[in-house]
């Protein structure tokens, strides 16, 4: 007898419908997967049969044959158990056959419990947009799953309770769909900037980065306040918009990483992987295609703290990703590609001993060391830096005197205001930020009055400014500008991002 049951397959983001196909006949007892099963579902056999057998089912003593449709389609992972369970329930007669327009995705226990699996998110919006009506989840998943508009959501906790609703028993009782409330709060732990004694140069272009969403590198002596700096931005990120939360939460839902209990992240990700990672864990990869430190960090900042001890290859593969707001992974069974659309803030000492250029005590590192030290970060990758400071040693007076800096709170909301006249501008455009720009935009929205519009070709003319460096400019002064609420960019909005560009560390 032939039972057909929906389930999903998950391909990064993307996925497809798959019919899992169990056939009972009369021959030797087996149990066979096939369909391009990875070793998480070909083990599933040894865990739907304890299943079915403790959720008080009879299992079959003949020839059981599980396809996976499309054969041609790479299967992986355990949430095809449930599926295969049903299937072989409906053929051994414990049951009518599942309906057509319902999708099942979930992981057996040996008892018959149901488990959570990893991408419920997108799965389910792969059901829906195959015509799926409903969906069975397990309970745990049963709010991750109620994100998705349009489909209906059914959790459950065991086998049993599955084949009891298919058989009309009992009906399991819909999850409402989910209220999305974001709240508006900046990041715990980080650190207040009003904390940061001196550095109001710094902290200035930590909040231009932070408004536009501008590439930031921070590079001086041991001590200066590099890292604190870099720790300060969560808590002046502006929060998540619904659908950049719903984007986020769809890459941690294939990564396993969404928070217990809520299947949003309610602030934007500031991830610090640290120099040792290698490229697979930075921009993704594996054997089967996860996402990266660059996927996990969309819509958020990405901190590489001693950015020249990252490896070259790991830093190298950051350019594309900069530059397109994707990484794509490239294996054999095909291609998957994860949005990376991330801030990234970088920090560095100007030499091996860290004490290149400082004032206060000298550098034990021969020239040409210093050379090979900076030269460890590439002219591209420099190039697709944005903002760069020279953060100085910090004087014993600021040290010892009273906080006179703003607290994060207040520049969070110049920040968000600042972001709101972008979300203005760039209505029905795709754009986010000004960083998002490409050349066309920053034609169209980067207007400059008649003084900027010379310095602009003075700029361009003195310092040699490439094509990208000089439109990465015109972006971090429109950002300016929008800080200053002028519809405009004017000289001084220029002059400010003419500065912040030329403070690179070679």
């Amino acid at each position: 007898m032939l039972t057909v049951v929906n389930a999903c397959a998950l391909f990064g983001l993307e996925g497809a419908l798959v019919q899992v196909e169990l056939d009972i006949a009369f021959g030797v007892p087996c149990f066979h997967v096939v369909g391009l099963p990875d070793t998480a579902v070909s083990e599933a056999r040894d865990r739907v049969r304890p299943a079915v057998k403790n959720s008080g089912f009879d299992f079959p003593g003949y020839r059981i044959i599980a396809n996976l449709a499309p054969a041609d389609m790479r299967k992986e992972g355990p949430g095809y158990d449930l599926a295969m369970a049903l299937g072989i329930v409906g053929s051994a007669g414990h049951m009518g056959p599942p309906p057509r327009d319902t999708a099942f995705v979930g992981e057996l226990s040996l008892d018959g419990q149901l488990r959570h699996v990893d991408g419920v998110l997108p799965m389910v919006g792969v059901a829906r947009a195959n015509g799926m009506r409903s969906v069975v989840v397990p309970e745990v998943d049963a709010e991750e799953a109620a994100l998705v508009d349009g489909i209906e959501v059914l959790p459950a906790r065991t086998l049993a309770q599955v084949v009891a609703h298919l058989r009309g028993d009992c009906q399991i009782a819909p999850r409402p769909p989910a209220t999305i409330r974001l709240a508006d709060m900046p990041a715990e732990h980080a650190v207040d900037m009003a904390d940061i004694r001196g550095q109001e140069y710094a902290k200035r272009a930590t909040e231009v980065a932070a408004a536009g969403g501008h590439n930031l590198l921070f590079n001086g002596p041991p001590g200066s306040g590099k890292t604190l700096l870099a720790r300060a931005m969560p808590g002046i990120l502006p929060p998540l918009s619904t659908d950049e939360a719903l984007e986020t939460a769809r890459i941690y839902s294939v990564a396993g990483l969404l928070p217990s209990g809520s299947p949003l992240l309610s602030r934007r990700p500031f991830r610090a992987p640290h120099h040792t990672i290698p490229n697979a864990g930075l921009v993704g990869g594996g054997r089967i295609p996860k996402p990266g430190e660059v996927s996990l960090s969309h819509r958020g900042a990405l901190f590489l703290d001693e950015l020249p001890e990252f490896s070259g290859v790991a830093l190298e593969a950051l350019r594309q990703p900069l530059e397109d707001g994707s990484v794509t992974i490239s294996r054999v069974s095909g291609s998957v590609t994860y949005p990376a659309n991330f801030m990234l803030v970088g920090a560095m000492h100007p030499c091996p001993c860290g004490n290149h250029g400082n004032p206060h005590k000298a550098c034990t590192c021969p020239p040409q060391l210093v050379r090979k030290y900076q030269r460890r970060i590439s002219g591209p990758l420099l190039d697709r830096m944005e903002i760069f400071v020279e953060v100085a040693p910090v004087a014993y007076d600021k040290l010892m005197g009273l906080p006179t800096g703003e607290p994060s709170s207040t520049v969070r909301q110049r920040v968000l205001a600042a972001r709101q006249r972008q979300a203005a501008r760039f209505r029905g455009t795709g754009l986010v930020t000004n960083a998002d720009m490409g050349p066309r935009d920053v034609q169209r929205f980067c207007a400059l009055d008649a003084p900027a519009t010379a310095m602009a070709k003075q700029a361009m003319e003195r310092f040699h400014l490439s094509a990208r460096a000089f439109h990465r400019t015109l972006k971090q002064a429109r950002t300016i500008a929008d800080l200053e609420g002028e519809e405009r960019i004017g000289v001084g909005h220029l002059a400010e991002a003419v500065q912040y560009r030329l403070r690179s560390p070679d």
